[in-house]
Protein backbone atom coordinates (compact mmCIF):
# COMPACT_ATOMS: atom_id res chain seq x y z
CA UNK A 1 0.00 0.00 0.00
CA UNK A 2 1.37 3.41 -1.04
CA UNK A 3 2.27 5.72 1.87
CA UNK A 4 0.07 8.79 2.28
CA UNK A 5 1.62 11.96 0.86
CA UNK A 6 0.16 15.38 1.58
CA UNK A 7 0.93 19.00 0.82
CA UNK A 8 2.80 20.47 3.78
CA UNK A 9 2.23 23.99 5.04
CA UNK A 10 3.58 26.50 7.52
CA UNK A 11 2.53 24.35 10.49
CA UNK A 12 4.90 21.62 9.26
CA UNK A 13 7.82 24.00 8.66
CA UNK A 14 10.09 23.18 11.62
CA UNK A 15 9.62 19.42 11.28
CA UNK A 16 10.31 19.65 7.53
CA UNK A 17 13.55 21.53 8.20
CA UNK A 18 14.63 18.97 10.80
CA UNK A 19 13.90 16.05 8.47
CA UNK A 20 15.75 17.53 5.50
CA UNK A 21 18.70 18.63 7.63
CA UNK A 22 19.06 15.10 9.01
CA UNK A 23 18.69 13.57 5.56
CA UNK A 24 21.28 15.87 3.94
CA UNK A 25 23.88 15.94 6.72
CA UNK A 26 26.25 13.68 4.75
CA UNK A 27 25.18 14.71 1.24
CA UNK A 28 28.31 15.35 -0.90
CA UNK A 29 27.21 18.86 -1.93
CA UNK A 30 26.39 19.87 1.64
CA UNK A 31 29.65 18.43 2.94
CA UNK A 32 31.51 20.43 0.29
CA UNK A 33 29.74 23.69 1.10
CA UNK A 34 29.72 23.10 4.87
CA UNK A 35 32.92 21.11 5.46
CA UNK A 36 33.22 21.60 9.24
CA UNK A 37 31.42 18.61 10.83
CA UNK A 38 31.22 20.39 14.19
CA UNK A 39 29.10 23.23 12.81
CA UNK A 40 27.43 21.54 9.83
CA UNK A 41 24.18 20.55 11.57
CA UNK A 42 23.57 24.10 12.82
CA UNK A 43 24.51 25.75 9.52
CA UNK A 44 22.59 23.20 7.47
CA UNK A 45 19.42 23.80 9.50
CA UNK A 46 19.67 27.52 8.68
CA UNK A 47 20.25 26.86 4.98
CA UNK A 48 17.40 24.38 4.71
CA UNK A 49 15.16 26.67 6.75
CA UNK A 50 15.66 29.32 4.08
CA UNK A 51 14.92 26.77 1.32
CA UNK A 52 11.76 25.45 3.00
CA UNK A 53 10.51 29.00 3.64
CA UNK A 54 11.11 29.87 0.00
CA UNK A 55 9.22 26.81 -1.25
CA UNK A 56 6.32 27.41 1.13
CA UNK A 57 6.00 30.83 -0.55
CA UNK A 58 6.70 30.12 -4.22
CA UNK A 59 6.80 26.34 -4.58
CA UNK A 60 5.26 23.13 -3.39
CA UNK A 61 6.21 21.13 -0.30
CA UNK A 62 5.06 17.51 -0.21
CA UNK A 63 5.65 14.95 2.51
CA UNK A 64 4.24 12.39 4.85
CA UNK A 65 1.69 13.52 7.44
CA UNK A 66 4.20 13.04 10.28
CA UNK A 67 6.86 14.88 8.18
CA UNK A 68 9.38 12.03 8.23
CA UNK A 69 9.88 12.57 4.49
CA UNK A 70 9.82 15.87 2.56
CA UNK A 71 10.18 17.07 -1.03
CA UNK A 72 10.55 20.62 -2.31
CA UNK A 73 9.19 21.28 -5.82
CA UNK A 74 8.85 24.22 -8.17
CA UNK A 75 6.03 24.04 -10.65
CA UNK A 76 5.99 25.52 -14.18
CA UNK A 77 6.60 29.24 -14.17
CA UNK A 78 8.86 29.03 -11.10
CA UNK A 79 11.51 26.58 -12.30
CA UNK A 80 14.15 29.25 -12.84
CA UNK A 81 13.08 31.42 -9.92
CA UNK A 82 16.39 32.23 -8.35
CA UNK A 83 17.44 34.41 -5.48
CA UNK A 84 21.19 34.52 -6.07
CA UNK A 85 23.47 33.94 -3.12
CA UNK A 86 25.46 37.03 -4.03
CA UNK A 87 23.20 40.06 -3.96
CA UNK A 88 22.51 42.95 -1.53
CA UNK A 89 20.71 40.58 0.84
CA UNK A 90 23.54 38.05 0.82
CA UNK A 91 24.56 38.96 4.34
CA UNK A 92 22.06 36.32 5.49
CA UNK A 93 24.27 33.62 3.95
CA UNK A 94 27.48 34.62 5.72
CA UNK A 95 26.44 33.01 9.03
CA UNK A 96 25.56 29.86 7.09
CA UNK A 97 28.61 29.43 4.87
CA UNK A 98 31.16 31.70 6.51
CA UNK A 99 34.49 31.62 4.68
CA UNK A 100 33.16 28.81 2.47
CA UNK A 101 30.64 31.08 0.74
CA UNK A 102 32.69 30.83 -2.52
CA UNK A 103 32.06 27.07 -2.51
CA UNK A 104 28.33 27.68 -2.21
CA UNK A 105 28.48 30.24 -5.03
CA UNK A 106 30.29 27.80 -7.32
CA UNK A 107 27.78 25.05 -6.52
CA UNK A 108 24.85 27.40 -7.11
CA UNK A 109 26.36 28.53 -10.43
CA UNK A 110 26.80 24.93 -11.57
CA UNK A 111 23.22 24.00 -10.74
CA UNK A 112 21.87 27.09 -12.50
CA UNK A 113 24.03 26.52 -15.59
CA UNK A 114 22.93 22.90 -16.00
CA UNK A 115 19.23 23.39 -15.36
CA UNK A 116 17.46 22.98 -18.72
CA UNK A 117 16.02 26.08 -20.33
CA UNK A 118 12.34 26.88 -20.29
CA UNK A 119 9.64 26.84 -17.65
CA UNK A 120 7.61 23.83 -18.74
CA UNK A 121 8.98 21.55 -16.03
CA UNK A 122 8.23 20.49 -12.50
CA UNK A 123 11.56 20.87 -10.70
CA UNK A 124 12.41 18.57 -7.81
CA UNK A 125 14.71 20.82 -5.81
CA UNK A 126 15.16 18.57 -2.78
CA UNK A 127 13.95 15.19 -1.54
CA UNK A 128 14.83 13.73 1.83
CA UNK A 129 13.74 11.02 4.23
CA UNK A 130 14.77 11.17 7.87
CA UNK A 131 17.48 8.52 8.47
CA UNK A 132 15.25 6.76 11.01
CA UNK A 133 12.58 6.22 8.31
CA UNK A 134 14.64 5.34 5.25
CA UNK A 135 14.05 2.09 3.41
CA UNK A 136 10.24 2.24 3.73
CA UNK A 137 9.46 3.51 0.23
CA UNK A 138 8.66 7.05 1.41
CA UNK A 139 11.04 8.80 -0.99
CA UNK A 140 9.63 7.02 -4.02
CA UNK A 141 6.06 7.71 -2.93
CA UNK A 142 6.75 11.45 -2.56
CA UNK A 143 8.44 11.66 -5.94
CA UNK A 144 5.66 9.73 -7.68
CA UNK A 145 3.15 12.16 -6.16
CA UNK A 146 5.06 15.14 -7.54
CA UNK A 147 5.47 13.48 -10.93
CA UNK A 148 1.72 12.84 -11.04
CA UNK A 149 1.11 16.56 -10.52
CA UNK A 150 3.48 17.29 -13.39
CA UNK A 151 1.76 14.70 -15.59
CA UNK A 152 -1.62 16.37 -14.98
CA UNK A 153 -0.11 19.56 -16.34
CA UNK A 154 1.59 17.71 -19.19
CA UNK A 155 5.12 18.62 -18.12
CA UNK A 156 8.21 16.51 -17.39
CA UNK A 157 10.38 16.79 -14.30
CA UNK A 158 13.99 17.79 -13.75
CA UNK A 159 16.36 17.42 -10.78
CA UNK A 160 20.02 17.26 -9.88
CA UNK A 161 21.83 15.07 -7.37
CA UNK A 162 25.37 14.78 -6.08
CA UNK A 163 24.70 11.45 -4.35
CA UNK A 164 25.74 8.50 -6.54
CA UNK A 165 23.36 6.06 -4.84
CA UNK A 166 20.40 8.28 -5.76
CA UNK A 167 21.01 7.99 -9.50
CA UNK A 168 19.61 4.46 -9.75
CA UNK A 169 16.62 5.35 -7.58
CA UNK A 170 15.74 8.26 -9.82
CA UNK A 171 16.22 6.12 -12.94
CA UNK A 172 13.75 3.57 -11.54
CA UNK A 173 11.28 6.44 -11.11
CA UNK A 174 11.58 7.40 -14.78
CA UNK A 175 14.41 9.95 -14.80
CA UNK A 176 17.32 9.76 -17.23
CA UNK A 177 20.71 11.47 -17.01
CA UNK A 178 20.87 14.52 -19.27
CA UNK A 179 24.26 15.82 -18.08
CA UNK A 180 27.06 15.09 -15.64
CA UNK A 181 29.27 17.83 -14.33
CA UNK A 182 31.65 18.84 -11.56
CA UNK A 183 31.49 21.95 -9.41
CA UNK A 184 34.36 24.22 -10.46
CA UNK A 185 37.38 24.27 -8.18
CA UNK A 186 37.33 20.64 -7.10
CA UNK A 187 33.74 20.39 -5.94
CA UNK A 188 31.43 17.36 -6.09
CA UNK A 189 30.20 15.54 -9.17
CA UNK A 190 26.56 16.13 -10.09
CA UNK A 191 24.03 14.39 -12.27
CA UNK A 192 21.23 16.45 -13.83
CA UNK A 193 18.32 14.19 -14.66
CA UNK A 194 14.92 14.57 -16.32
CA UNK A 195 11.86 12.53 -17.18
CA UNK A 196 10.87 12.22 -20.85
CA UNK A 197 9.42 15.20 -22.63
Amino acid sequence: MEPEIIQLGAAHRDRAVATLAAAFHDDPAMVYMLPDPASRARRLARLIGWMVDQHLKIGLVLGTPEVSAVTLWREPGRVHYHEPLWHPGAVRFLPIFGRHLPRALRTDDGITTHLPKGEEWIYLKMAGVHPEHQGKGLGGAMIRTGLARGAKRGVPSVLETATPSNVGLYQRLGYAIISEWDVAGGGPHFWTMATGR
